[in-house]
């Protein structure tokens, strides 16, 4: 239930902030789902891929300046880590939406971002290949992209049944204070999209200055931990039972692992990701078994 489909009065009892908030959120939200930006997403991240390995040949064949092609790579693979990149942006605007509307699907979407950074890291691995890819030579590089493969394709399968358990129960019965958490929600949502805005300008002025700054998704993901917190205690404001404080204390917990996973050694991340996103899987489980009719 959405603010938006709020009775009249409830919406009239959120602060002018939370109200302004809640419309802003409402408003990108319909314009991010409609089939137009979808359409024109989709087409953004073929032109990029096809874009990066023209500019990649044309930099092998050194037919760029010698200051830019100083800068530009010029291995073909690396226009697949360019249209992942591209991909996960897509898929961490997608997630600062999904908070919005569920807590439980925004910490899914996290490790789906998770399995596409570890799919991003197999791939980057080829990189190192000699072209065209021959396995001669490159026997140690296999076992970190193998373990990050096999790491992406465990968390797709546990969400799979993550997925699938979700109640989407409220947290509390009283319709105001419910439609109150949710703008409250929302609100948080747009100072994410914000900060990630303010961390997008930052890497690429760190970028075009002096070449690549730091780790994009770990500096998000960072910043995801803070905002789990705060919806954390923004819940007991409207429901104070130990299930509900539990399971979303649980679910940052969760997210605090996902993130230790984007910067550990090759074996570990997967083991992280994959141990993390189990851990929300069984939480779900305990959870739905313990409450009786209400609960998000």
């Amino acid at each position: 239930m959405s603010s938006a489909n709020a009775p009249e009065g409830t919406s009239a009892t959120l602060s002018p902030p939370l109200r302004w908030a809640s419309r802003l959120f409402d408003r990108l939200g319909a314009g991010w789902a409609s089939p137009r930006t979808h359409n024109r997403l989709g087409f953004s991240l073929v032109a990029g891929f096809v874009g990066a390995l023209l500019v990649i040949e044309l930099n092998r064949r050194g037919l760029l300046g010698l200051r830019l092609a100083a800068r530009l790579p010029t291995r073909h693979f690396y226009a697949v880590d360019f249209a992942f990149t591209l991909l996960l942006l897509v898929e961490l605007v997608s997630l600062v939406f999904a908070l919005g509307a569920s807590v439980s699907d925004s910490v899914g979407k996290q490790f789906e971002i998770v399995s596409l950074i570890l799919l991003r890291q197999s791939f980057k691995g080829f990189i190192g290949f000699s072209e065209p890819v021959e396995l001669a030579g490159h026997l140690v590089q296999l076992g970190p992209m193998v373990s990050d493969a096999l790491g992406a394709l465990g968390i797709f399968i546990v969400l799979g049944f993550y997925y699938h358990s979700q109640r989407h129960r409220p947290i509390t019965a009283d319709v105001r204070e419910r439609d109150s958490f949710i703008a409250e929600k929302k609100a948080v949502a747009c100072a994410l999209l914000f900060a990630f805005l303010l961390i997008t300008v930052y890497d690429a002025s760190l970028w075009a200055a002096s070449g690549p700054g730091f780790d994009f998704f770990a500096a998000c993901y960072t910043v995801l931990i803070f905002s789990d917190i705060l919806i954390v205690l923004l819940s007991i404001r409207h429901s104070s039972t130990y299930r509900v404080l539990f399971r979303n204390s649980g679910f940052a917990l969760a997210t605090v692992f996902a993130r230790l996973a984007l910067t550990a050694p090759a074996y570990a991340n997967a083991a992280l990701g994959l141990g993390a996103a189990c851990f929300s899987l069984l939480l779900t489980w305990s959870y739905n078994s313990s409450i009786p009719d209400l609960d998000e």
